[in-house]
């Protein structure tokens, strides 16, 4: 029934297995991926003709993590897998990034890659192993794809790299002090495709030995692809690509001046408008068997697009805005630009604005991630918005996106290097960047503002972070320009978007995603010393604004200290059903959140409040100290003594020989209930229990007797 073809290789210290012919038969491609005991099902279909009207590749990239995998239930009322999580999204990204840049140009039949994750053993990321099975599978497919591609996860450890370390390491970068990096890298024989990354302040050259040798690992799967494919591929897919160089050829002619003229516009908004009336004036100067075809005039005056503003950039060096390749736009930096906010900024660069706001939160307000890998609280979080006013349309408004969730998880990345330990800042931080206008990198405009939002609230960054994204321009006879702070339409029309943020010491993050069959690492060594200089640059410019975190709090801002107890008294702190805590809370006004270890916060804006706290838990836990004299008050009375509450509940007994030097005395002559008395803690007896005198202390000034 199953004709099965099956390989596998010994990699990064793991056996790795691709299978194709058991699983998934009707899809175009289907290949099981092992690597340990992650497996991952990816099925690859296409349709056999183009989807009417299209003028773009219409790819779709679906990976989804199943809970039965890791034999675990999903949490919530429903118990079902729903709606994408973060993670889902962001390695759906991370496939489809790759693999877009490499089907054959003209190719647009609707595709789809679904990639499933069957099985994790918590050892092995998935996202690696999908990413190894979708390229097997479209290899394999028939589709005109031109992989395959490989991948690989890069650790760096002791100054050496380290291939594929396993979850552990990688889920809480910032908690393992020896590890210093989590980069995936994906390429092909000859070049790398992409790069995802986040790091903590190393050099552009360990960045790109990083990559560099993330590259040659990947090379024994690629190769193994290659011998799956010629067991079990199927016959190629044969599709016509239309030939517009006869229309291409009429475009240029009827508009290639007016459509330089239209680039030649610094503004973007009248620059779009002159390269629309461009395109209107091209398409009237055509005949009517010319403009017939609308999605082949559509791509012709797209090429004419590209042709303009890569050909002058090469042959003038300079810029649709009048630049050169190395300059940054003009940056404006301002902070507590919010009245009410705990911390706020608005970082303008050029045309593209981020007003970013912190929020600081306590313990209450973390985020609970219930992954394969387990459950935990995230104490960080970044939210990107991209509302259609910032590109002047009017647009759809919904729920974060791919690239909502994307561009915040690439900020988040950023910053996560400089942030305090949460022993020394107990707080949750959280941030919105609303991106106001857009014209190229609003991913990095969110890392400066971010930075500078922190750093208005009071977070004590270790150091500000800043980030630019890098544009390539690669033509065909080799000649290359780098460019540096690109525009939305150089990202659009060039081969490169290549974004690195860091600190004045390194990087912190980098995303490469390439349009072209890769890059060279002469290219990518140039571009990164390029764009040391421009976050150079632009670090200077915020630090116009602020330099380091405020020493004071917003008012509107919770204050949250900490308390250590010993492990041992959590329960009595928390009392009989909550019973205790919550009196505490409703007492003193304080939020009062405890660990399993004994550390307890404790948050309110109004001080007095924190310390009432403070002193109702002491009163609990706190143990009194033998010949320290206290106040106490009377609570029973007995023939041979009183009992005195004198330390929070704790009770003691004043024997009526330690009241009085008199014999014979009756402690009801002596004292009475609810009267204040000042005694002396002489110790305890071989029960435990506890001895106080009175007589040893002058009763109205508190002072011992000698």
């Amino acid at each position: 029934m199953f004709d099965i073809v099956k390989k596998s290789i010994q990699w990064g210290g793991r056996e790795l297995t691709l299978e194709t012919g058991r699983v998934a038969r009707q899809a175009d491609g289907a290949v099981i991926a092992t690597y340990g005991e992650t497996s991952v099902l990816a099925a690859v279909t296409f349709q056999k003709a183009p989807k009417p009207g299209l003028d773009f590749f219409p790819l779709t990239v679906h990976y989804q993590e199943k809970y039965y995998a890791a034999g675990k239930i999903p949490g919530g009322f429903f118990k079902r897998e729903a709606r994408p999580t973060e993670k889902e999204t962001l390695t759906s990204r991370l496939i489809d990034r790759p693999i877009r840049p490499l089907f054959v140009k003209g190719f647009q039949n609707e595709t789809q890659v679904v990639c499933t994750v069957l099985s994790h053993d918590l050892e092995n990321d998935p996202d690696i192993v999908a990413m190894v099975a979708a390229s097997a599978a479209l290899t394999i497919s028939g589709a005109p794809f031109l992989g395959p591609i490989g991948a690989a996860r890069v650790g760096y450890v002791d100054g050496e790299y380290v291939l594929n370390p396993d979850v552990a390491d990688m889920q809480k970068l910032c908690e393992n002090p020896e590890q210093k990096l989590n980069l995936v890298v994906a390429g092909t024989k000859d070049a790398v495709m992409m790069v995802e990354s986040e790091a903590y302040e190393l050099s552009e050259e360990e960045m790109l030995g990083a990559v560099t040798f993330g590259h040659a690992q990947m090379q024994p799967v690629i190769d193994m692809i290659i011998g799956l494919a010629e067991e079990a591929a199927k016959e190629p897919f044969e599709f016509d690509v239309p030939d517009n160089s006869a229309l291409y050829a009429a475009v240029k002619e009827a508009g290639v001046e007016q459509m330089r003229a239209a680039f030649a516009i610094r503004d973007k908004l009248e620059r779009q408008a002159a390269v629309a009336a461009a395109r209107d004036a091209i398409a009237a100067a055509l005949t009517e068997e010319q403009r017939e075809d609308e999605k082949a005039l559509k791509s012709c005056f797209k090429a004419l697009e590209s042709e303009v503003l890569r050909g002058d950039v090469i042959a003038t060096g300079k810029r649709i805005d009048g630049r050169d390749l190395a300059t940054v736009r003009p940056i404006v930096s301002e902070v507590s630009v919010l009245p009410r906010t705990h911390g706020s900024s608005l970082f303008t660069r050029g045309e593209t604005q981020g007003l970013v706001v912190t929020t600081l939160g306590t313990g209450d307000d973390e985020q609970i991630i219930d992954a394969l890998e387990g459950e935990w609280r995230e104490r960080f979080l970044l939210h990107y918005n991209f509302p259609p006013y910032s590109v002047g349309e009017a647009g759809r408004m919904g729920p974060p996106g791919r690239r909502e969730v994307g561009h915040g998880k690439l900020a988040w990345r950023a910053l996560q290097a400089v942030l305090p330990a949460a022993t020394d800042f107990p707080y949750t931080i959280r941030l919105v960047s609303e991106i106001t206008e857009s014209n190229g990198s609003s991913s990095m405009a969110t890392v400066c503002g971010s930075s500078l939002a922190m750093m208005d609230a009071g977070v004590p960054l270790k150091a500000p972070v800043a980030g630019v994204a890098m544009g390539l321009i690669l033509q065909d006879d080799g000649q290359f320009a780098v460019l540096t702070d690109i525009l939305g339409d150089e990202d659009h029309l060039g081969d490169m978007d290549f974004k690195v943020a860091g600190t004045e010491a390194g990087v912190t993050s980098l995303q490469m995603d390439i349009k072209v069959a890769g890059i060279t690492p002469e290219i990518m060594k140039q571009a990164l010393a390029q764009a040391k200089d421009g976050r150079l640059h632009i670090l200077g410019e915020m630090a116009k604004a602020l330099t380091a975190g405020r020493q004071e709090f917003s008012a509107h801002a919770p204050r949250i200290e900490t308390m250590q107890i010993n492990p041992d008294k959590i329960r009595e702190v928390i009392g009989s059903g909550g019973k205790v805590i919550r009196g505490i809370v409703e007492e003193s006004g304080a939020k009062v959140d405890i660990n399993d270890d004994g550390l307890i916060k404790l948050a309110s804006p109004d001080a007095a409040c924190i310390e009432k706290a403070r002193e109702l838990i002491n009163s609990i836990v706190a143990e009194p100290e033998q010949g320290k004299v206290y106040t106490g008050k009377v609570v029973k009375i007995m023939d041979f003594g009183a009992f005195v509450n004198f330390f929070g509940k704790r009770d003691g007994l004043v024997h009526v020989s330690q009241m009085t030097n008199e014999r014979g005395a009756n402690p009801r002559d002596l004292v009475k209930e609810g009267q204040e008395v000042k005694v002396k803690l002489l110790g305890f007896d071989d029960r435990g229990k506890v001895r106080l005198s009175m007589k040893v202390v002058d009763q109205a000034t508190g002072q011992e007797i000698a």
